[in-house]
């Protein structure tokens, strides 16, 4: 289920309010629950709205807690337009684990301002490990212009490499799907990680 931290965001992408969401979400969270599907939720514009602008760490916590309250059992903190910095992400984080375990809780930053690897690592550094990517960076939000896609999958591999983490990632591989992705929908990769090891491979093919 996806909701948001901005009232104003929740009217635009899913037309009621934060409190009418959670109504709306409860019957099927419990559809969901007596079928033993898991649920997980989103609270999008955790960290900025494109209407509202800075988004108060406390609205993340209470709409994390409206989503336990209904049985959910796994929330992403979104930085949906891509405006978060490393300490307000950790600060959006950190309301959602009064609520749900470590486990339960994941990532999900677009990367408009070039923000997103670090965030991730500021996220690692609560001990965050879960994270929504996207091969090539693909995606964005239509109501956020000049928003990007959620971070590279690509860029996410190669810095979790760097720190050590094993991911079971074959990075090649990973590039070669990002760039059979971009060239069938004809634009150039979201991946610096990708440009840079697509660059080195022509080299030594020349």
């Amino acid at each position: 289920v996806f909701g948001a931290a901005s009232e104003a965001f929740s009217q635009k992408n899913i037309n009621c309010s934060i409190a009418e969401s959670i109504e709306r979400f409860a019957p099927v969270v419990a559809a969901a629950r007596a079928a033993g599907i898991k649920v997980r939720a989103a609270i999008s514009c955790a960290v900025g709205c494109p209407y509202e602008g800075d988004i108060a760490p406390e609205r993340v916590e209470l709409v994390a807690r409206l989503m336990k309250d209904i049985g959910v059992q796994h929330v992403g903190v979104a930085d949906t337009i891509g405006v978060g910095t490393p300490r307000k992400v950790q600060k959006a984080l950190e309301q959602a684990l009064r609520h749900f375990p470590l486990e339960e809780v994941s990532g999900h930053y677009h990367d408009t301002y070039g923000q997103a690897l670090s965030n991730i690592y500021a996220s690692l550094e609560l001990g965050i490990h879960t994270f929504d990517t996207s091969v090539s960076g693909l995606g964005g939000c239509p109501y956020a212009k000049g928003a990007t896609g959620n971070v590279a999958t690509e860029d996410v591999a190669y810095l979790l490499a760097g720190l050590g983490i094993d991911t079971g990632i074959d990075l090649d591989a990973l590039v070669d799907a990002g760039d059979f992705i971009s060239q069938h929908l004809q634009r150039a990769t979201g991946s610096r990680v990708a440009k840079a090891l697509m660059a080195k491979r022509r080299v030594v093919q020349a």
